[in-house]
């Protein structure tokens, strides 16, 4: 073993080999005995492909290289298609179309190039309908949602069936397909703060005419939020609420009477950020296969819902992280991840209990004496709280550093900030830990699964709570001896990158950070974002104008001359979620203000980086930003940065 300072240790996980060996693996169906998912390739300028597995181990692209499956509705997209007895649909990133290929044949536009986009896609075989939520951006200004349904025997024929609300997901029909429930949500509210869970009939009125009859409100308010309605095969509606501060299913009676399945302290609820989202899906005998979060860690359990009773009986599966769960008859698929395996899609025979990896996101095959596991830790903050991480210590199976020098730590603040960080395998956190640096990935105050008081810790304190916790996540590291408290950064990407820019100008806690498409000026980003997130900063922040000293006393780009340290910026230029023009200004100020500054823009990314070569440029370009600040050497001959003002 040699003897190198942390930092300066020469790792297997290049950024080469983690763009190369990497994939984005999607959303996941099963249909007649096929798995399916979208798979997105880094090396293929971020192009998404539909793949399909067979019983016989073979794979096959079901989508051309002149589509890229991707949708934008809500800017952040998902449920960008459906595969339903062979038939898939889907929308193309650059037309906005709907696409359908049927058996063996090509894929053809369904729908004409428009300002229309389309997403979370159901199929009615009654009336022979495709139902989804659509986004009209033809008018200009704030885009109109409804929910339609689409001839597809002649994409120009799409009726409205709801509109009213600011806002529409996840439309499920019962097996008889005269049945429609979807969910709606309003201004200023996000879906995780509170929607409506309604039920129609889904009516014929005239030839090829449907229209919905007899709306009634289910479940939900202003102040509860309802996640994945989904119809069981005998036709009764279940959904997940956090009515009692934690996402927990329910079951809708005829009457709408509302019975709680498995009530506990856990989450089988996910913030709904994109389209398509499911925790528990319905087995061929009538049961449920659910996944739900407890303490940082996902479960897979079957539940009967002829037999209460019994609870939840536990399936014994290494995942630590588990999302997607889509079912047929005796067999599931879902995203499965753990400590030391990265995130694949498993396919699980429920009745053997045998499962494997259909799809794995990395096939870098590495020795796990160089893999860091996360370790979960629990520190205090403000208030007498307690706040989450996971952390991840130097690991490198070659070198060791002197016994008195302690590792620098690097905080990593996720995006969201409604959301969380998860234990699965991340190749990202690995190219750190095995260089000599010590990780701190922050559920901080705010993060999803831990239950709605966790969740709602931000409410009013955006730029507060989350700063408060990633410092003095990295203080309990220091004062423990872990890390080195002299050589500590932060970075963090959209909110997260928000969060870092707090840090470093509010606070003498880090000497350097990152931020990535982050957000510098609430007042900018509350006047220039889109739709979906125009009201979010109601609730973290307050309402703008009427609370605009606010804005301004939680904006980095107002307090430059506190300041102190250097900071990289990496930004999309054709970001609509948090415009360049953001960065640019932070970056300006730094220069006149004579710090280290790195700009490094790109050009054809938009909110988050999908091209191999500026994933690579960003996770290199922010070691080698470290490697100055800090003094110490690289291992690898890395590609340089410009850095302004460097000592």
């Amino acid at each position: 073993m040699v003897m190198s300072p942390y930092g300066s240790w020469k790792s297997p996980i290049s950024s080469d080999l983690i763009v190369s060996s990497s994939i984005r693996l999607g959303a996941i169906a099963i249909d007649g005995g096929y798995v399916y998912w979208n798979e997105g390739r880094p090396t293929e300028g971020g192009r998404n492909v539909i793949m399909r597995y067979d019983s016989e181990g073979k794979y096959r692209e079901m989508t051309p290289t002149t589509l890229n499956v991707r949708s934008l509705v809500h800017e952040y997209g998902g449920g960008e298609y459906l595969v339903d007895d062979g038939r898939i649909y889907f929308s193309n990133f650059s037309d906005r179309c709907v696409y359908r290929k049927v058996g063996g044949s090509s894929c053809k536009p369904l729908t004409t190039e428009s300002a229309y986009r389309y997403a979370d896609f159901v199929w009615n075989r009654l009336y022979g309908k495709l139902i989804c939520v659509r986004e009209d951006h033809t008018a200009g200004g704030e885009p109109i949602n409804t929910l339609v349904a689409v001839n597809t025997s002649n994409g120009e024929d799409i009726q409205v069936l709801v509109t009213g609300a600011d806002f529409y997901a996840s439309p499920c029909l019962n097996p008889m397909g005269d049945k429609l429930a979807w969910i709606s949500w309003n201004h200023p509210n996000m879906p995780w703060d509170g929607t409506e869970l309604w039920v129609a009939d889904l009516v014929e009125t005239e030839v090829g005419v449907i229209a919905i009859q007899n709306a009634q409100l289910v479940a939900g308010s202003e102040q509860e939020s309802i996640f994945q309605p989904r119809w069981s095969p005998d036709g009764n509606l279940y959904f997940v609420s956090d009515r009692t501060g934690w996402w927990n299913l329910y079951r809708a009676a005829d009457d709408l009477t509302i019975q709680a399945l498995a009530p506990m302290e856990a989450e089988f609820g996910l913030p709904q950020w994109v389209f398509g989202m499911s925790t528990y899906d319905f087995t061929g005998d009538g049961k449920i296969l659910c996944s739900y979060t407890q303490h940082g860690k996902s479960h897979l359990a079957i539940l009967d819902p002829a037999n209460l009773e019994a609870g939840l009986q536990e399936i014994a599966l290494p995942f630590t992280s588990i999302s997607g769960i889509q079912c047929e008859g005796d067999r599931a698929v879902f995203h499965g991840g753990s400590a030391t395996e990265p995130t694949a899609i498993v396919l699980l025979d429920i009745t053997k209990g045998t499962w494997q990896k259909v799809r794995v996101a990395s096939d870098l095959q590495l020795d796990s004496d160089y893999i860091s596991a996360a370790q979960p830790v629990e520190f205090p903050t403000e208030n007498g709280k307690t706040a989450h991480g996971l952390f991840y210590p130097p690991k490198n199976k070659d070198f060791q550093a002197e016994p008195n020098e302690k590792p620098p730590l690097l905080v990593k603040s996720h995006g969201g900030p409604t959301a969380s960080t998860s234990g699965s395998l991340s190749l990202g956190i690995q190219y750190w830990t095995s260089r000599g640096f010590a990780v701190l990935d922050v559920n901080y105050g705010g993060s999803t699964g831990y239950g709605r008081e966790y969740r709602d810790r931000l409410k009013g304190n955006w730029g507060v709570v989350d700063v408060d916790d990633c410092a003095n996540g990295a203080k309990f590291l220091a004062d423990k001896g872990l890390v080195d408290g002299d050589r500590l950064a932060i970075s963090g990407g959209s909110a997260g990158g928000y969060t870092t820019l707090c840090a470093l100008t509010f606070r003498d806690d880090f000497k350097a950070g990152a931020s990535h498409y982050g957000i510098c000026d609430l007042e900018a980003l509350a006047t220039d974002t889109h739709k979906f997130e125009s009201r979010y900063l109601d609730s973290l922040i307050g309402k703008y104008p009427e609370q605009k000293d606010l804005y301004i006393q939680r904006s980095p780009i107002h307090f430059t001359d506190k300041l102190s340290c250097a900071i990289a910026f990496f930004q999309g230029l054709e970001d609509k979620v948090v415009p360049p023009n953001q960065a640019e200004m932070m970056v300006e100020a730094l220069r006149k203000k004579g710090l280290p500054v790195a700009y490094v823009p790109f050009e054809g990314e938009q909110h988050g980086f999908r091209k191999a070569e500026n994933i690579k440029r960003a996770l290199d370009g922010e070691f080698y930003f470290y490697s100055q600040i800090f003094g110490f050497i690289p291992a690898d001959e890395i590609e340089a940065i410009a850095i302004e003002n460097a000592k």
